[in-house]
């Protein structure tokens, strides 16, 4: 069962880094500059902040499997398309259904473990979470490889087609081994000959546009804090407390404001994962940037550079799924990242290859741990009939931390890296990390004796 999931799951993450080294033969291709070839980052960065908690919602109501599938044809279609564009403009179309593609694959496998969990009457193993992590971290890893890869072997077309093989392999192995939905449940109070909510009342598709529009606004304000557009916070600010005012009066809403008031664990669970990827995602991008236009090491140079952060995380994923607490695989991811934060502070033209790599590894730690504790968490503090939508809103928090990670990348650099850009980044991330810290350690829901129990 969990084989569909994983070849799912590994398409977005693959999607997101294969692109990267692909950007400069789809400008030429097309005679347009990095500013323009950098939207095909940030359409699908967009589309799957938006998209990962309305496919759990749909997860939720209509069924996980279904919902599976379907992405699976989305992914498969916007292949299709991106190895055909004419234009600049049809790359841009194939990496929007992407993002809404590959986003169903995270809240759709929460909710089938959900569902089988309630089967066999335990919840979800903590390997069978570290394996969704795992596959995640492992795609991240080799994605900037393989993209090189195969744009000198068939071209830039290639890490679109690449798609059709993947997603065809898990749409046929979902079909035969992922358990049929179960039947969708009737609201309290409804006779028992009724019939099932109406998909409408069901999904609240007001919310879902109302969310959908607000969060991109918002996305479009931090994409650029360098020249913030700050006329969009006034509809973002009227957008969201038209929300909250909606989501208040449903009786089923998209977005049970309610319940994550009420759910403190929850609502820090996803506070934890966007700062944390904020961070992450800054060194993934920031100290690679300032690792070839300040140091002068090559692209292959730098991928090597990194392979001590990759390996890291992949083996801290592995170790972090045989802990039986939350807590503790926290805190040191937690650490790790406050002291890498410290250590790229004092980084110059001169500081040996060693330390360099040692940077790597204290990235790499926290992205095995803290993925996968706030995965457990996640599972364990969200209601069970809303894991899907729950999930998709830990993934949105994730990604609006990339995107804040870019601007503040932006911020830090300017037109070019520089030791004193790599400082201010760090200095803001280790203020960061230190947070992160305490709201860690402050976390009762995270205590061994609450830990143990889930």
């Amino acid at each position: 069962m969990t084989a569909p999931l994983l070849l799912g799951s590994v398409l977005n993450p693959l999607n997101t880094t294969m692109i990267s080294t692909a950007l400069v033969a789809i400008g030429h291709h097309f005679g347009i500059g990095a500013a323009d070839t950098a939207w095909l980052i940030s359409v699908l960065y967009l589309a799957s902040a938006v998209a990962q908690p309305v496919l759990g919602k749909l997860a939720d109501t209509l069924g996980a499997r279904r919902i599976f599938l379907a992405g699976l044809v989305i992914v498969f279609a916007s292949g299709l398309i991106g190895m055909a564009a004419p234009s600049f403009g049809w790359l841009i179309v194939s990496r929007l259904l992407l993002g809404i593609g590959t986003s169903s694959a995270y809240p759709a496998a929460m909710s089938v473990l959900r569902d089988e969990g309630r089967r066999v009457g335990r919840p979800a193993p903590r390997p069978v979470l570290a394996r969704l992590s795992f596959a995640t971290l492992g795609c991240m890893a080799v994605g900037p490889t393989l993209g090189g890869v195969l744009v000198m072997l068939v071209g830039w077309r290639g890490i679109f087609a690449v798609n059709l093989p993947v997603a065809l392999l898990a749409f046929v192995v979902g079909v035969l081994w992922i358990p049929a939905d179960p039947a969708r449940k009737q609201t309290s109070g409804s006779a028992p000959d009724a019939a099932p909510d109406s998909l409408g009342t069901s999904l609240d598709p007001l919310g879902i546009g109302l969310f959908a529009t607000a969060l991109t606004l918002l996305v479009f304000f931090l994409l650029d804090l360098a020249h913030p557009a700050w006329w969009l916070l006034a509809p973002f600010a009227a957008l969201a407390a038209l929300l909250a005012w909606w989501q208040l009066r449903r009786p089923r809403p998209f977005i049970d404001l309610r319940m994550i008031a009420a759910n403190g664990p929850l609502a820090r669970t996803y506070l934890r994962h966007g700062t944390s990827y904020l961070l992450i995602y800054c060194v993934m991008y920031g100290y690679t940037q300032w690792l070839e236009e300040a140091r002068g090491f090559s692209s292959g140079d730098t991928g090597l550079l990194m392979l001590p952060m990759s390996l890291a995380a992949l083996v801290c994923s592995l170790l972090g799924a045989r802990t039986k607490g939350i807590r503790g695989p926290l805190t040191l991811g937690c650490l790790s990242l406050t002291g890498g934060a410290v250590l790229l502070f004092f980084f110059s033209g001169a500081t040996p290859l060693p330390v360099l790599l040692l940077a790597g590894v204290c990235f790499g730690v926290p992205q095995g741990l803290i993925g996968t504790s706030n995965q457990a968490a996640v599972q364990a503090h969200a209601p069970p009939d809303s894991i899907g939508s729950a999930a998709g809103l830990q993934r949105t928090a994730q990604y609006i931390g990339a995107i804040s990670a870019s601007s503040l990348i932006a911020l830090a650099y300017g037109q070019r890296a520089s030791d004193s850009g790599l400082r201010l980044m760090a200095g803001a991330c280790a203020l960061l990390g230190v947070f992160l810290v305490l709201l860690t350690l402050t976390d009762r829901a995270l205590r061994p004796t609450r830990g143990a129990r889930t």
